[in-house]
């Protein structure tokens, strides 16, 4: 085997995918598995029993096997792509800073760590981890389409606000930079190709990047003068009607807190996508499935409200199915300062929406423009969850789906985000800070429990 090059290294990286079983991994084992975890409460482990710590108890990033798989260099990311069975047979983890928060008893929380055991302990099914805090994006038209041949890329939290540029301090990677990783990620959500599940910080960073790419695509169409194969100018004209509308009502869209503030004025200002949340989030909360505003007592305009209830009646609601199979709320760890605003994620919804339906009768000649690109936009992006405490709504928007609509087929292909973070147990630690959870332990956990739910049915698309 060829070792990839590492200094003060004593181990190779792994290239037949898997760790507890000899006969290896592949994607089929991982869902079968992945199934039987979510099947009930009360199975055993099928895995044979072997501790994912090392001899000497500890689990950590780039020590030892099965955690051996970091991106530190372009050299790393060069060794990978000469093994292609390494990401085909893997998920990726993507870090964009060095921890999710400090809990408690004053740990910093690695959760990457946790996504990485969860998924090995259940279905042993390897992590390859990708740290841009430390790394930087590198070459995004190289990494993009490794992610996508992944089989499921999971984009962590991190202590930076999604909206705030100064906060991103780390010199590799501004907050452009990861901007425009995500931004790229939305975009290539192909058939076939992963889903991204985006927690915390992630799940901010898609919700800014939903109105970045609304920006780019009104830019685009309405300074297009001409499009080859449009004779008539009709799809010209039906895609700058609906742009027009897009911009302004992103211009002129009011956020509005619980408590009456107005944080932002339109889809320029800072505050539109994400802002700071009323009330810090850190603890076990339960989640409650969505339910769009009533426009009676509700400022939001009433198409991007109806435009969400008739989304999410076409699609079953994830959350939804959970809380009917459990009887009961779904408790998740929460642990955030910041929030993703409600009245921007209906916009998107409406947006991507009205967009598709602009497209669909003219996809053969947008198809063969300079605008091309718009195809691969989400179909629409729904509000799936929000957290309750004490019998109060803390955060509207706390899980979405974005849904992908295929132009010829009509299947729907899905990439999740989440505010809270479905990898902790309610300590909130880290693996290996915390003794190395059991199967059964981990079967009781309502977040991990969702979080397999998430990989299991969006890598089945």
């Amino acid at each position: 085997m060829t070792l990839t090059p590492k200094k003060n290294s004593n181990f190779q990286w792994r290239l037949n995918p898997g760790f507890l079983k000899e006969s290896g991994s592949n994607l089929e084992s991982t869902l079968i598995l992945f199934g039987r975890f979510l099947a009930d409460r009360s199975s055993e482990d099928p895995l044979p029993e072997k501790t994912l710590f090392t001899d000497q108890g500890s689990f950590e990033w780039g020590k030892a096997p099965p955690l051996e798989k970091v991106i530190n260099s372009s050299k790393d990311w060069e060794f990978l792509l000469k093994h292609p069975r390494l990401f085909r047979q893997s998920i990726f983890i993507i870090e964009p800073w060095e921890n999710v928060g400090i809990n408690d008893l004053n740990e910093s929380v690695r959760a990457s760590k946790n996504v990485a055991f969860i998924t090995q302990k259940i279905a042993d099914c390897d992590s390859i981890l990708l740290p841009v805090w430390h790394t930087g994006t590198l070459n995004l038209d190289s990494v993009i389409p490794i992610l996508s041949g992944s089989m499921a890329v999971i984009i962590e939290g991190g202590n930076a606000s999604a909206h705030n540029p100064s906060e991103w301090t780390h010199p590799n990677c501004s907050r452009d930079d990861i901007m425009g990783l995500v931004e790229k990620l939305i975009l290539s959500r192909s058939p076939q190709s992963a889903p991204v599940i985006m927690i915390c910080v992630g799940h901010q960073l898609a919700a800014e990047a939903h109105t970045s790419l609304l920006q780019q695509v009104t830019e685009a169409v309405l300074n297009t003068e001409v499009l080859p194969s449009d004779k008539e100018e009709e799809a010209l004209i039906s895609l700058k009607t609906v742009c027009q509308k897009i911009r302004s009502v992103g211009e002129t869209l009011k956020i509005e807190k619980r408590d009456g503030r107005i944080v932002a004025n339109g889809w320029h200002d800072s505050n539109f996508s994400v802002v700071l949340n009323e009330d810090k989030e850190i603890g076990e909360r339960h989640l409650l499935p969505y339910k769009t505003p009533s426009a009676k007592r509700s400022n939001i305009p009433i198409e991007l409200l109806e435009a969400h209830k008739v989304m999410a009646d076409e699609y079953e609601g994830i959350i939804d199915r959970m809380i009917l199979e459990h009887g009961r709320d779904v408790a998740i760890s929460m642990f955030h300062y910041d929030e993703v605003n409600e009245e921007a994620i209906l916009f998107a919804n409406w947006a991507y929406i009205a967009l598709y339906n602009a497209i669909v009768p003219h996809r053969y000649v947008i198809a063969s423009s300079h605008l091309s690109w718009l195809l691969e936009l989400p179909y629409s992006v729904e509000i799936l969850a929000s957290t309750e405490a004490n019998g109060e709504i803390l955060t509207e928007c706390s899980c979405t789906c974005i849904n992908y609509k295929d132009f010829e087929t009509k299947k729907v292909r899905r990439s999740f985000t989440c505010q809270f973070h479905p990898e902790l147990l309610n300590d909130l630690r880290e693996i290996g800070q915390r003794p190395e959870p059991s199967y059964a332990e981990l079967k009781q956990s309502d977040g991990i429990r969702l979080l397999i739910r998430l990989l299991y049915e969006g890598m089945q698309e």
